[in-house]
């Protein structure tokens, strides 16, 4: 065997959990360390070491991502009341991925995988929609509070000088809900600065949407910085690359995206774009077809799959059974991260192999040879449907023909 490619700088490694975690040691074994000397700085992300550490090994893993510049991570399961009895935790740990969000303060950018044989759902999507969600605030870093009976919420704000600024929320007469969010004008202008930086990089128009017509405050900071940061830094640029910025309501966004072609990124705040991005996906043909990357203001890179731990297929694969999980987003966000990082340190041949296994593996499925997910929506016929580990196997037998 030829001998392996060299690393100046290692990659930030971040493991996870379930069925991810077992295709993240598959990939590795299998496409990465044949035919790379990996150099990753390792932080495991699963939810019993996230436990043991009192969830200080994801900061200690977005730190380390600010050090080196790179982070590749695997799916990671977010806590629920179900987790908590069934991995018995000490509390219900946030999101990791909110975490790492809010420390970088990146913004995430998920575009579908677009391969011969699966076609979009939406028959006059041509062109893969990316889509930018905004990784700050709003319900992922809420504050909320059960109302037990009759009474007043207040939403209250205290200024340095103990000026106070109240607005009443509801007068309630009987039991319900309330629910604090917040955003920042710096974490919103970052948003807004990455969005038009990446539509440049990759000249593609972008779109961005809110509800302003309802929400006057919140909803239209959102488009009043979006729009004064177009005007001041990236309107010229935009024209001379011969791109546009359009602005519309979330509702107008969702039905135009329906009719159109594709080939746009499409900004959306932290909700709607974690609830849009698995709507493209999904029509685009598979949500194990999405690739993420978090892009922070100071260009530090963190890649992943944009699905979940696949629970179901763990499952079954701790009984023994056979599964057919399909491995293509996690594959893509290692090559991601390592073209990434052959950009960085100026190492053509891990930007070049990097390139061959995204190749390699859309090759795979071209010919025919894919897992079960696939093998229920593709427009090829005959086809062979390839258990978890062998579709990677098959994977590796067509990188070593290319």
């Amino acid at each position: 065997m030829a001998e392996k490619i060299k690393m100046t700088t290692p990659l930030v490694e971040m493991d996870g959990d379930e069925m991810t975690r077992i295709l993240w040691k598959m990939i590795k074994d299998e496409l990465l360390i044949p035919y790379i000397d990996l150099k990753t700085e390792y932080y495991d992300l699963g939810l019993e070491h996230r436990n043991e550490t009192d969830d200080r090994v994801t900061v200690e893993s977005a730190e380390a991502t600010k050090k080196y510049g790179v982070a590749v991570k695997c799916a990671t399961i977010t806590p629920n009341a179900a987790r908590m009895t069934e991995y018995n935790l000490k509390e219900m740990w946030k999101s990791p991925n909110g975490t790492i969000r809010a420390i970088l303060d990146g913004t995430v950018f998920r575009a579908p995988i677009v391969v011969k044989g699966i076609e979009p759902c939406v028959r006059n999507w041509k062109k893969p929609i990316t889509l930018a969600r905004h990784a700050y605030g709003d319900v992922y870093k809420n504050t909320e509070i059960k109302v037990p009976g009759p009474g007043k919420a207040e939403l209250v704000f205290t200024a340095e000088d103990g000026t106070e600024t109240r607005e009443l929320i509801h007068q309630f007469t009987g039991s319900g809900i309330i629910q604090g969010i917040h955003n920042t004008d710096k974490s919103i202008t970052s948003f807004a600065r990455a969005c038009f930086s990446y539509a440049l990089a990759t000249k593609q128009d972008l779109w961005f949407a809110t509800k302003d017509t309802i929400s006057k405050k919140y909803d239209h900071d959102f488009k009043d910085i979006f729009k004064e940061v177009y005007e001041k830094e990236f309107e010229a640029q935009f024209k001379d690359a011969g791109i546009t910025y359009f602005y519309t309501l979330i509702d107008d966004a969702v039905a135009r995206v329906m009719k159109a072609e594709g080939g746009f990124i499409w900004a959306c705040k932290n909700y709607d774009g974690d609830v849009m991005s698995d709507m493209v996906s999904s029509a685009f043909g598979s949500l194990a077809m999405m690739t993420s990357v978090l892009v922070s203001p100071a260009g530090v890179y963190e890649y992943e799959a944009a699905h979940g731990t696949v629970q179901r297929h763990y499952y079954k694969h701790l009984k023994g059974e056979e599964t057919s999980t399909n491995s293509v987003a996690t594959i893509f966000a290692w090559t991601g991260a390592l073209r990434k990082r052959g950009e960085l340190d100026g190492l053509d041949d891990l930007i070049a192999f990097a390139d061959r296994l995204e190749k390699a593996t859309l090759k795979t499925i071209e010919d025919g040879k894919m897992t079960k997910d696939l093998a229920l929506i593709t427009s090829l016929e005959n086809v062979t449907v390839l258990n978890s580990e062998n579709f990677i196997k098959e994977i590796r037998k067509t990188l070593e023909a290319l």
